[in-house]
């Protein structure tokens, strides 16, 4: 099976031969695009990373519309990114707006481009989520063997291992994924887990904490701790106003070690609940801005 990554950048002069031509040939995902975009830069990341997870099976075409005015108006570009389907010359399929990871799995096995791990994959987080985690971890363990360059099966083990504290094998299974894999927004949403879940270590713990905070209701470095282990069992709202209730009180606890925590939770939530993330950035700036 040809294994050549397609992965080409696209203008007005080669256009019909890559994107048209070619279609005849491989589906063609035409993603018109501005760099100068965030939402832009990361579904080109993502497509770009799927060029080469499938390579040979598919073409990816990079549109610069800051710099092809004419291919945008063509193909009626409003707003980007848009990702255009073409097989056998035509479009057939078409998505506006940056697409989360499980938007975009859908729309490749849509398209015939799946990966059987990711359905165990699948499974397992419906079983995790049910409350069987035994037998998620038997799924997962079952898809490492049967597919051992999925990476994404491994980083779904690591967040079980996580809900389920035993975190001295999370951060092994960590250390072993490839530095790109660290470096996605899955990967360092799970490293600050993991660093969430030694802090938490080094307190005297939830239940303890509440009852000192009940009991002492002045007492900052409680609360700093609480939030701490709220946040380690994904507790992010509670955690969130545990640091408005410091921050409210004492603005400069700690040399800012309270604000510079909020952001930091704030940044977590950031890709998995933006709303929780925006209401939280919202208090901030206004308890800050006083």
């Amino acid at each position: 099976m040809d294994k050549t990554i397609h992965n080409y950048e696209v203008s007005q002069g080669n256009f019909n031969s890559i994107v048209i031509m070619n279609s005849y040939k491989l589906p063609v995902f035409a993603l018109f695009m501005s760099p100068s975009i965030g939402a832009c830069i990361t579904l080109e990341n993502n497509m770009a990373n799927l060029a080469e997870e499938f390579a040979g099976q598919f073409i990816l075409a990079r549109v610069d519309v800051d710099m092809e005015p004419d291919l945008r108006e063509e193909y009626q570009i409003q707003n980007v990114p848009t990702l255009k389907i073409f097989k056998d010359g035509q479009m057939v399929h078409q998505e506006v707006g940056l697409l989360n990871e499980q938007e975009l799995a859908d729309l490749m096995k849509a398209q015939g481009f799946y990966r059987q791990s990711d359905e165990m994959r699948e499974q397992a987080r419906q079983k995790h989520i049910s409350g069987d985690t035994s037998a998620a971890i038997q799924l997962l363990t079952e898809a490492i063997q049967q597919d051992p360059s999925n990476t994404r099966v491994a980083m779904d083990m690591i967040q079980i291992l996580l809900d389920i504290n035993i975190v001295d094998q999370a951060k092994t299974l960590f250390n072993r994924l490839p530095n790109k894999d660290k470096e996605s927004v899955i990967g360092k949403s799970l490293i600050g887990q993991i660093t969430f879940k030694d802090l938490a270590a080094n307190t005297p713990g939830l239940v303890a904490l509440v009852n000192q905070v009940q009991s002492e209701p002045g007492n900052f470095d409680a609360r700093f701790d609480l939030a701490l282990c709220y946040v380690a069992e994904h507790g992010y709202e509670e955690a969130m106003n545990q640091i408005f209730e410091i921050l409210d009180k004492e603005p400069g606890y700690k040399q800012g070690a309270a604000q510079e925590l909020a952001v930091t939770i704030i940044n977590m939530l950031e890709p998995n609940n933006p709303q929780l993330a925006q209401d939280s950035r919202r208090i901030l700036s206004n308890m800050l801005a006083q």
